[in-house]
């Protein structure tokens, strides 16, 4: 079957034992009867990351209290150990807390980067080690393969529709070592057809959407509950300075968003930028979204070397900038010993708090180089009114 070949185990399968994350969907319960099939020792965890309220009780989540039944049956059926572990206090101070923060600052952020950083691929897999696993398997839809030198390293999972890997950027070397996806070669339709061929009750469970903690996709909902009274009203300024209208707090924006701002100008507007700390949300042209550079901070680097010894000229790789959006070529150097994306190509609705991900080449299951959160975007050279610069400077 596809991806067990990949493994790289240096002991029989009989002896080696393999810790499965289980959410309760199809994608890992799979990977779960997959390996027990090859006489894997397979131990299952469930985490929970959450409390199972009403209001996070719904259909396309993830982490429920349903998933956490379903991953328990399958665990059941096939003939595995399975636990559950509480991990809500380690998710929210690592994941629900900053998600909260960062949005009030201006930014857009990936909660799902955070949890794999800090919680599944951290804390669980220490747990993993404690119990004298030999790997951490994921459902992820993602590659991992040794290179010459012994170590092993990430591609773009072999479905381009169904790649993950803007949401792994932040994997560490020493965690790839421990880590195995045997999904990254399968579409999502074997996935499916294994799942039923296994006989799981989860075959035709439907996926996990949006952010697992987030009931409806209503983050303002959310993040008001958390900081209450966080959201300061403010203004909604055009970049030629003039002061269009009000808004309750910016929150309630993200950037390149361009329904409910409220405005009746006669123009579309969109949003180009969040300030903060005047709370103010800049609006413009569409072609104000333009970025052609991209400044970076907390960067996680998967090729050789070091980043800090690119050569003067940087190196030309590929990016994304959105989980959505096909890699694009890019060219990333240390500006004043900081790291830079530019972009020839320039992207649009480049947003601080997003990831920046950094492939070898924009070809499918291209190796995964790292990458980096968005700290600040250059957009694109345009006509400029008057007051345009004091308005966007802030």
């Amino acid at each position: 079957m596809h991806g067990l070949n990949g493994l790289g185990f240096a002991k029989p399968p009989a002896q080696t034992r393999v810790v499965v994350a289980m959410s309760g969907g199809v994608d890992s319960s799979v990977v779960a009867a997959l390996l027990h099939s090859q006489g894997y020792e397979v131990v299952g965890i469930t985490l929970q990351l959450y409390d199972h309220g009403a209001a996070l009780h719904r259909k396309g989540a993830c982490c429920a209290g349903q998933d956490i039944h379903d991953a328990r049956r399958v665990a059941e059926a096939v003939g595995f150990p399975h636990y559950v572990l509480d991990y809500e206090s380690r998710f929210r101070e690592s994941v629900i807390d900053r998600f909260a923060d960062s949005y009030l600052a201006g930014e857009t952020p990936i909660p799902c980067v955070e949890c794999n950083k800090s919680v599944k691929f951290r804390d669980l897999m220490a747990t993993a080690q404690d119990l004298g696993a030999d790997a951490l398997a994921t459902g992820h839809y993602i590659s991992s393969r040794a290179l010459p030198n012994g170590r092993r390293a990430l591609y773009r999972a072999a479905d381009p529709e169904r790649d993950q890997s803007y949401f792994l950027y932040a994997t560490t070397d020493a965690q790839l070592q421990l880590l195995r996806f045997p999904l990254g070669d399968m579409p999502k339709s074997e996935t499916r057809a294994l799942a039923r061929r296994f006989g799981l009750a989860v075959a035709d469970k439907a996926d996990s959407q949006d952010i697992c903690f987030v009931p409806n996709g209503r983050y303002a909902d959310v993040i008001a509950k958390l900081r209450p009274g966080a959201a300061q009203p403010g203004e909604i300024v055009h970049l030629d300075g003039r002061v269009l209208g009000r808004h309750e707090g910016i929150l309630h924006f993200t950037i390149g968003q361009r329904r409910g701002l409220g405005l009746s100008t006669g123009e579309p507007l969109f949003v180009v930028r969040l300030d903060a700390d005047n709370a103010r949300v800049i609006v413009g042209p569409r072609e104000a979204l333009l970025t052609r550079a991209i400044g970076l901070r907390d960067i996680n680097w998967l090729g050789e070397g070091a980043i800090a010894d690119l050569p003067p000229e940087g190196r030309e790789i590929a990016v994304r900038v959105r989980s959505t959006r096909a890699p694009k070529p890019a060219l990333l150097r240390l500006s004043d010993g900081k790291p830079e994306v530019l972009l020839p190509e320039g992207e649009e609705g480049v947003a601080p708090g997003q990831a920046c991900v950094f492939y070898d080449s924009t070809e499918p299951c291209a190796r995964v180089l790292g990458g980096g959160i968005i700290a600040r975007r250059v957009a694109a050279a345009m006509p400029a009114r008057p007051q345009a610069a004091a308005a966007a400077s802030g």
